[in-house]
């Protein structure tokens, strides 16, 4: 067993899932809408949205779906956390990811690693981007 982020998003799973998927370089990005679902399960206006996506990388997934409009809440308390090879794939994932973003801490050496940054992004993501730690 493990633990995975699993991200609700207010209508734009597709797009966020899929910027994200690029910006990681994964290859293995899946969509499930709820129109794929048994009949009367999600309201007609609600059958185009995502009822599941995911993608991996180094084996871990990344999952997201729409959440219906009386369910959502703009995600808080809780962040994606990125560890990038090194200081160039940190920064790049980072600048990617600013775009649109609110940048909580930009992205700089810490006491306890050589990059660590934290943003909010434009689909209301919270994102921790740092160094993979040295390997033991």
């Amino acid at each position: 067993m493990s633990f995975c982020p699993y991200i609700a998003f207010d209508g734009n799973c597709r797009e966020a899932m899929t910027f994200y998927a690029g910006v990681f370089g994964a290859t293995d990005l899946q969509f499930m809408n709820f129109s794929d679902a048994p009949p009367g399960t999600m309201t007609e206006d609600f059958k185009d949205k995502v009822m599941h996506s995911q993608f991996s990388l180094g084996g871990v997934p990344l999952m997201g779906s729409d959440a219906p409009a009386n369910w959502f809440q703009p995600q808080a308390g809780v962040s994606v956390f990125h560890g990038a090879k090194d200081k160039t794939e940190a920064a790049r994932v980072f600048g990617l990811l600013s775009d649109g973003a609110t940048i909580v801490m930009p992205l700089g050496p810490v006491f306890w690693s050589e990059a660590f940054g934290m943003l909010k992004d434009r689909f209301g993501t919270s994102w921790m981007i740092t160094l993979a730690p040295p390997a033991a």
